[in-house]
């Protein structure tokens, strides 16, 4: 059976500069990469299981807030009255 190879829209050289002229396919476990325009190859090992996602104030779960959360505030008047 072949292998599909496949361009990367936007993918640039690094070795010649050229855009859209990298094309990539996984055989027996590793990927590659290829330019067309120039001789530029690389392999690459898959990985097979990404690291967890570090949990930040923009990914976690929404919680919803408690009175705990608030704080009154006093306004205070400068003039001293």
């Amino acid at each position: 059976m072949a292998v599909q190879k496949r361009f990367i829209a936007g993918a640039i050289c690094p070795r010649c500069a050229e855009m859209d002229r990298i094309r990539s396919w996984e055989q027996n476990g590793i990927r590659y990469r290829e330019c067309v325009s120039c001789d530029f190859f690389e392999q690459l090992p898959i990985e097979e299981q990404a690291a967890p996602e570090l949990t930040t104030r923009v990914n976690r779960p929404h919680q919803e807030d408690t009175a705990e959360d608030f704080q009154t505030v006093k306004i205070l008047d400068p003039k001293g009255r």
